[in-house]
């Protein structure tokens, strides 16, 4: 069994179009569809999950065990930064309250003080809320046999989203996990299956998958449309069965550094907005041109993740898994 490197390249795309649009606000720019590498990532993880535990059955204590030591320890510092750098002043805009830090801290959903959004502490950390949601329903899943696995969990996030339409509802909780955009792990879910059964299309519908993707993200950023889980999830999957879709004619060769970038993809999520804020702001105070500030920040933004990725997290993750053989890892191999 082989590494799926095309799933690797995603995630370090996705990685990269987040840093990229966190970049392009900070220095005057606009790029909006950057925030799409979500849609990306959660579609990834849908199918991640289903293939590994096809792969390697596990309990479900095992599972969101592993889920825990694989996300908690580096987000909880990433936090622990923020919540320091607000209290010494560093970031004078941020308000912290304790029933916010412990609702960032445990994946709650809560109101902001700072501005009333359904923000953690570490903004971008508003996607583990999802993730670690889904987590949560996939593990109770694994108490079902196999076979009606999947159309339980799709039932219940149908439902959900459904009566999100309905309802409107304003609680923070029933709000965020009513919201559509979790069908992108139903998605991703799907495509797991459909590539354990060897249900992908072949090279040229794969690579049109992969074009009508990128041609779609791009008529939304360069007509300046709105966009939302509705419009980005299906360019989201088209991405990812696409790239399948070419793994399993084994197109896809191992490229050292966007591999390793995939791998850093968690890191530079949580931690590129520290590089980013402090290069863009020294970048305006010295008045340096738009492009260079802009250019400057997405490479210290990705610096620091890898950094983070060498130093903290592979680590962490080396050390938790210990002498076990068969960890449950993202890797597909």
């Amino acid at each position: 069994m082989r590494t799926l490197y095309g799933i690797q390249y995603l995630r370090a795309a996705a990685a990269f179009a987040v840093v990229l649009f966190h970049a392009a606000e900070k220095s005057g720019y606009h790029f909006a569809i950057g925030a799409a590498g979500v849609d990306i990532f959660f579609v990834i993880s849908g199918f991640i999950m289903w293939v590994i535990c096809d792969r390697r059955p596990v309990t479900p204590v095992q599972f969101l065990a592993e889920r825990a030591r694989r996300i908690v320890p580096i987000y909880w510092l990433a936090t622990a930064a923020m919540v320091a750098g607000a209290i010494v002043g560093l970031f004078p805009n941020l308000k912290l309250t304790a029933t916010h830090v412990l609702g960032s801290l445990f994946f709650l959903p809560v109101r902001s003080p700072s501005n009333g959004e359904i923000w953690p502490v570490l903004v971008q950390g508003w996607t583990l809320n999802y993730e670690m949601f889904f987590y949560l329903v996939f593990a109770l899943g694994l108490l079902l046999p196999k076979a009606p696995r999947l159309a339980a969990i799709a039932v219940l996030f149908v439902s959900l989203t459904v009566f999100g339409m309905a309802a409107s509802p304003d609680n923070a909780f029933v709000f965020t996990y009513t919201r559509p955009i979790i069908l992108e792990f139903v998605a991703g879910m799907i495509l797991g299956q459909a590539w354990l059964s060897g249900r992908v299309p072949g090279v040229l519908g794969g690579a049109a998958l992969i074009a009508a993707g990128l041609a779609g993200f791009a008529i939304i950023q360069i007509g300046g449309f709105g966009f939302d889980a509705w419009t980005c999830g299906p360019l989201a999957v088209a991405m990812v069965l696409g790239i399948l879709a070419l793994e399993a004619k084994d197109l896809i060769v191992k490229w050292p550094v966007p591999a390793f970038l995939g791998n850093a993809s968690y890191s530079i999520y949580l931690w590129h907005t520290f590089a980013i804020s402090v290069v863009a702001k020294l970048g305006l105070a010295l008045g340096l041109p738009g492009p260079l500030i802009l250019v400057s920040s997405v490479l210290a933004g990705i610096a620091i993740g890898s950094l983070a990725y060498l130093m903290i997290e592979r680590p962490l993750v080396q050390w938790f898994q210990g002498p076990r053989k068969h960890p449950v890892s993202e890797k597909i191999a």
